[in-house]
């Protein structure tokens, strides 16, 4: 009796997963836990805008203890740092996790500020989820009305 090579194609695209997945934790290691492997987001989202006083950073990251954000400000790089702890039970402790899309562990972001951004005046306060930077810009770049004499 002759073998047929024919598969069905619900076993193809289990194969094709078990091969994404395997390429990913090769070449994706910190998305592994996402069930949204593959999107490429940062965290924390950020909103970066000016204002004519100074340049406002808004990170969006909920669930962060403000004690565990480390802000720095270094040759032109604004940095923040830090980790979010999961609030899961660890699989395997009497429970199974089915889905996990909530980013924890540790993170990093670097933005490259303006040349006018003063290093010297920054602000940065949490609430509601939202880590707010205000970063002033220095005043010898702000426009200044002059008299003529």
């Amino acid at each position: 009796m002759m073998m047929s090579s024919f598969r069905p194609a619900a076993d193809v695209f289990s194969e094709l997963n078990r091969l994404q997945s395997a390429f990913d934790s090769v070449f994706r290691p910190l998305e592994r836990s996402s069930i949204r492997a593959g999107s490429g987001a940062a965290f924390p989202v950020m909103n970066i805008g000016t204002t004519p006083e100074a340049i406002e950073v808004m990170a969006f990251a909920p669930g962060i203890d403000p004690s565990r954000l480390e802000i720095t400000v270094d040759r032109g790089l604004l940095v923040i740092a830090g980790d979010r702890l999961s609030e899961l039970p660890a699989d395997g402790d009497a429970s199974t996790i089915y889905a996990r899309e909530r980013f924890t562990g540790a993170f990093r972001r670097v933005v490259s500020l303006p040349e006018d951004a003063d290093p010297a005046q920054v602000d940065a306060t949490y609430r509601d989820g939202v880590l707010r930077i205000t970063i002033a810009k220095r005043e010898s770049s702000k426009p200044r009305r002059i008299e003529v004499n």
